[in-house]
């Protein structure tokens, strides 16, 4: 894609095209929402690089990006040549027995691990990262992250922050802790689960502040592991926010999705979801997908009922074996294929949760880790779909939540009355104003 010459502008507002720099996490949902937030900068006119490890080589290219490849590890461990994410999938199916435990066990188990492998890999690509931002010369960076990197915050530039994960991610005293999957009225269990975090993850902050300090980075908030940015951005819909039980400063801004416009369109075989039935789509993420008993678990609860179920199967695909009313692949282009669905089936990751309420579809979801138990909360508190158990339902269960859900004209309408609103909000393009705002105002 070749970028367009901005015209010229007034004093303090863009003069030319921008070079925005991209650093999501290494999972599909970051890097979607960033290609999303990117894409509409290049339709704009500017130059967007994609900093990705090498699983992500020769993805995002055709796209119209430009990409910088770093490594989180050796090259022996990082996996080149894996697909995107392989090292999470890997390490998610060695981990998956702990999902069936409490959150507060998690935080042992499953929680730590995870930051202590995102900040070993901080450590490690540190020295790339200083190379890239010195040659690419980026006028605006952008990271979406959960773990901060000295190398992009002390460049010098104006730094986005995005939180694509639950917003819990920013605590507040009024709110639930992030990882607990309470509800704003467990309130009684705050306490006991914010010392369970500190006991188990404070030295770990502190080692990480330490030498994020001493690397040129700021001094990190408490028992957090990225710093607010110049601009912060936030994807969530205001029907499931916090607000006003959580205030922030006029830096952030609530996207209320992040759908991205670069899915391919997407043909179902004949026959299929073509009205006669109400239509499921299926998927618990590209690592959740992983646990292939969950996955085989909820097949067999569906198998031969009357939907038709549309099934993102995930890297073990070759191990899953859809029923005669399915039809998937490893990996589906999603927001092509909940605008044909009725409801949907989710562990609860952020943009699917997101993209749900974009366009206005119930949710049975089934967290698994990480912030999937507080969005799951949050879908079922705030009366958009139903938590349950993940590892406890009962085949019954599930067909009652589905068919309960499907069958609620009230919710179907109130669903439909936020989803236009989120769908004018048009969180994308809020987002490429609001970068273009702030390099204007750094020029």
């Amino acid at each position: 894609m070749v970028a367009r010459p901005l015209a010229p502008r007034s004093e303090g507002r863009l003069t030319g095209p921008l070079t925005v720099l991209f650093m999501p996490e290494s999972a599909y949902g970051p890097t979607n929402n960033c290609v999303g937030i990117g894409h509409r900068l290049l339709q704009r006119g500017h130059r967007v690089v994609f900093v990705v490890d090498p699983t992500w080589r020769a993805r995002l290219e055709p796209l119209g990006f430009a990409e910088e490849i770093v490594n989180f590890a050796p090259p022996e461990v990082d996996g080149a040549g894996a697909s995107p994410g392989q090292f999470w999938k890997e390490y998610i199916a060695s981990v998956s027995p702990h999902f069936a435990t409490s959150t507060t066990e998690q935080l042992t188990s499953v929680i730590r691990p995870i930051w202590r492998e995102l900040i070993d890999g901080a450590y490690y690509v540190q020295d790339q990262l200083r190379e890239i931002v010195s040659r690419v010369a980026p006028d605006v960076i952008v990271e979406d992250n959960v773990l901060g990197f000295p190398a992009l915050v002390s460049a010098g530039k104006p730094f986005v922050r995005i939180v694509s994960c639950n917003p819990l991610e920013v605590p507040g005293a009024d709110i639930a802790p992030a990882f607990s999957g309470l509800g704003q009225s467990e309130r009684g269990q705050f306490d006991a689960f914010r010392r369970a975090y500190r006991e188990t993850h404070g030295p770990l902050w502190e080692e990480f502040r330490d030498w994020f300090f001493a690397e040129g980075g700021v001094l990190l908030p408490e028992l957090e592991f990225i710093p607010p940015g110049d601009l912060n951005l936030y994807v969530y819909p205001e029907e499931l926010d916090y607000r006003p039980s959580r205030p922030l400063d006029a830096t952030w801004h609530r996207l209320e999705s992040c759908v991205r416009d670069t899915d391919p369109a997407v043909a179902l075989p004949d026959g299929f979801a073509d009205g006669r039935r109400p239509v499921l789509y299926f998927s618990l993420g590209s690592l959740g997908s992983a646990d292939v008993a969950l996955v085989r678990r909820v097949i067999d609860a569906l198998a031969n009922e009357p939907y038709d179920v549309i099934v993102s199967k995930g890297p073990r695909h070759d191990e899953i074996e859809l029923a005669d009313n399915m039809w998937g692949a490893e990996f589906l282009p999603q927001t092509r294929l909940l605008e044909r669905a009725d409801l949907v089936i989710t562990h609860g990751g952020n943009n699917t949760v997101t993209e749900c309420l974009h366009f206005a579809k119930p949710m049975v979801v089934m967290p698994l880790f990480w912030d999937q138990y507080d969005n799951a909360q949050r879908v079922h508190e705030c009366g958009y779909g139903r938590r349950l158990s993940t590892y406890e339902f009962t085949p019954d269960e599930l067909r009652h939540a589905v068919n309960d859900l499907i069958s609620d004209a009230a919710l179907r309408r109130r669903l439909e009355v936020a989803g236009r609103r989120i769908r004018r909000a048009d969180g994308v393009g809020r987002a490429a104003t609001l970068i273009e705002a702030l390099a204007g105002e750094n020029s």
